[in-house]
């Protein structure tokens, strides 16, 4: 166990690999209303709701009352003050806490969800110490554990408000002398919550008012709720470890019989086993599973890779985000390929390839189980750039451990030449390939529906893009030529992609490049009108560069591009979305979600295109091992020192441009990881 060192603030995740997770501070209080101990995904990986919040914790010993637990109330009341005693935490292999009581004895408690179920474990202990500071026996001293559970069952991006409908009813269940078995069911309308603790339960029913989100309030949004509270748990600590197991019950399909699906509850009720054992049983698989992983970072990386359907998908970011296209293809680069999980990658991109429409990938899967979302041109093009890296890995691994067979080799290129042939010949959301082989995307703002965001620039006030980039985007131009060359490669009995390839990259040269400013230009052709350019100075001309398989600009050029990029976007926690001296320029990402949208593209840095950034500075310089570990010790070495002091290893979505470079946006955002990890792959290669 770690001394504690770092904030209290800082936000642990445990994901349950269907989409559910249970997340909160290290201080204990909740400072977001997707904080929670049970958010499990009704629709796995989306749907998702939460339906244990929280609890109280508190001990009870000869020294008096003690509280383990804080919580955060309006108006600016953290109470009780349980942060007070912890002394350390840790987060390998799970959120641990150490508490110090007054008398000198300590409680250790540990949570962690089970991967593949909507269950969380919870445990706390008693140590008390002999003078040379061994533990000793605790049997003789009274110690009582008092948990009392906050439950709502609301939407994870909603508010809950005391009600009338709300049942705080128990149902008990036959148990074991001392333990307790028994299901709550808020809301009819949702599952039933599932509890199996080896303690005592009375039934007590309170609401509890007034809880504080301060993140929700910094971001503008609606602050406090309300939580149903049935009763409290009793556990003699004396005696041994306390466990409380929460889970959502579900039914699954285990078959079909006569044509009509086999059905049975998935529940910790029906364990035949006490509640210490059964959490015994629990915890010695999740140990065994966590130490398979390498490092934490891996297996913080593989805390986003989460079930859809029968396949694999990537959650774009917890707690709100659900999968994005364009997310997961950039992501599964570093979450996956970097860190040679290849069965992971190819499940990810088989379950994406059966979401093609018209060659278009979805641009999300909206949570709630609504159908989803298209209008991103970039994301089918990272698809192919995942697809291509895919294949390479799985060449290059040994026989034994390559993961891409024949037939799924030929339904990932038959995805990829779906996409690359359907973007030639023109498809949906104003994507087609113009005249001088270039890709126009989005619609025109004169048209209907303008200000299509169709790249990752896709930020919207009142329904309106705030950096549309209609027209033929840099960064599509280096991901439309990556795919020409790769369907050349693919069919090198053809010269008709190789061809195109061509004639894109020297239309491009001839397009983009500005001699003036030794920059290329952001769009060309813009809102589709010829002859036309936006010399923004923003990172996206990158991909050009770097971040990609192939290099679409070199030489000279490329090398005094990236160093101007460098000098003019890079800061130690992202990149630059806008240099400081364009008018829109925006310092700080802050405000109400207007406020913060305006800011999002505008300045704002992204730790994702830490990345791109190093690969195009190291293929600049020749590209070999000496240039990839000096643009990593430049890029992206301050965010390495910096995840790996955390304790916790995830890196945030955003951070504001200027210094100190705050962190701001969705706490734990794939692709951020991915970044790092894809650049310590190349530094090692």
């Amino acid at each position: 166990m770690t001394k504690l060192a770092y904030d209290l603030n800082a936000e642990w995740i445990e994901s349950d690999g269907s989409g559910g997770f249970a997340m909160g501070t290290v201080g204990g209080w909740r400072s977001r209303r997707y904080h929670a101990l049970l958010a499990a995904a009704l629709v796995p990986p989306s749907s998702r709701h939460v339906l244990v919040n929280g609890f109280d914790a508190w001990v009870e010993t000869a020294a008096g009352r003690e509280p383990l637990t804080t919580q955060s109330y309006a108006p600016d009341l953290l109470a009780p003050t349980g942060w007070s005693a912890l002394t350390a935490f840790s987060n390998e292999p799970w959120p641990t806490w150490r508490f110090t009581l007054s008398d000198g004895s300590q409680i250790v408690q540990e949570l962690f969800a089970v991967h593949g179920a909507p269950t969380i474990a919870v445990g706390w202990r008693l140590e008390r110490f002999t003078k040379r500071g061994d533990i000793r026996s605790a049997k003789r001293d009274a110690a009582r554990l008092i948990v009392r559970p906050f439950l709502s069952g609301r939407d994870a991006h909603a508010l809950h408000h005391a009600n009338d409908l709300f049942r705080f009813e128990a149902q008990t269940l036959a148990a074991p002398r001392g333990e307790s078995r028994l299901k709550w069911q808020p809301y009819a309308s949702l599952p039933a919550i599932a509890s199996v603790a080896n303690g005592t339960y009375r039934h007590e029913p309170h609401w509890y008012h007034h809880f504080q989100y301060t993140d929700d309030s910094t971001r503008g949004f609606e602050s406090q709720e309300s939580l149903g509270s049935p009763g409290e748990f009793e556990f003699d600590l004396a005696r041994g470890p306390a466990w409380w197991i929460v889970a959502q019950e579900r039914t699954v399909v285990r078959g079909k019989r006569g044509g009509k699906p086999i059905e049975s509850v998935v529940s910790p009720l029906l364990a035949k086993s006490g509640a210490a054992t059964l959490a015994a049983r629990l915890r010695r698989s999740e140990q065994k599973r966590r130490a398979a992983f390498a490092t934490p970072l891996d297996r913080a990386a593989s805390q986003f890779v989460v079930a859809r359907g029968t396949g694999k998908t990537i959650l774009a970011g917890y707690p709100w985000f659900t999968d994005w296209g364009r997310d997961t293809c950039i992501a599964v680069r570093g979450l996956c390929l970097a860190t040679g999980r290849l069965a992971d990658a190819r499940n990810v991109l088989l379950t994406w390839s059966e979401s093609l429409a018209e060659g278009v990938l979805p641009n999300r899967f909206p949570d709630g189980g609504a159908p989803p979302e298209f209008g991103a041109a970039d994301a089918s093009l990272w698809f192919v750039v995942a697809v291509e890296e895919l294949l390479a890995a799985n060449a290059r691994a040994k026989r034994s451990q390559r993961v891409v067979d024949g037939a799924t080799r030929e339904r990932l290129l038959a995805a990829c030449t779906a996409i690359i042939s359907s973007y030639a010949n023109g498809t949906q959301h104003g994507i087609r390939v113009d005249r001088d082989e270039l890709l126009a995307v989005g619609i025109a703002a004169d048209s209907a529906t303008p200000g299509v965001a169709a790249t990752w620039m896709d930020a919207r006030i009142d329904g309106r893009a705030v950096t549309p980039r209609v027209g033929k985007p840099v960064e599509l131009q280096a991901l439309w030529w990556n795919a020409l060359t790769f369907a050349a490669r693919e069919t090198p009995g053809d010269t008709y992609w190789r061809k195109r390839a061509a004639w894109c990259r020297r239309s491009f040269l001839a397009r983009f490049w500005d001699a003036e400013h030794g920059t290329l230009h952001d769009v060309v052709d813009v809102d589709h009108v010829a002859g036309t350019h936006d010399a923004t100075f923003r990172p996206n001309q990158l991909f050009a560069l770097g971040g990609l398989p192939r290099a679409l600009l070199t030489g000279p050029r490329a090398r005094h591009l990236v160093d101007d990029i460098a000098l003019r976007l890079w800061t130690p926690r992202g990149v630059r979305t806008l240099a400081p001296e364009e008018p829109r320029y925006c310092p700080r990402y802050e405000g109400g979600p207007s406020q913060r949208d305006a800011a999002y593209h505008q300045g704002t840095a992204w730790p994702w295109l830490l990345f791109p950034l190093a690969d195009a500075w190291a293929k600049s310089r020749g590209g070999r091992a000496p240039a990839r570990r000096k643009a990593f010790a430049r890029f992206l070495a301050p965010l390495r020192e910096e995840v790996e002091a955390q304790t916790i290893p995830h890196v945030a979505e955003l951070a504001d441009a200027q210094p100190p470079h705050a962190w701001k946006g969705c706490p734990a955002q794939a692709w951020s990881l991915a970044a790092l990890l894809q650049a310590e792959a190349m530094r090692e290669e």
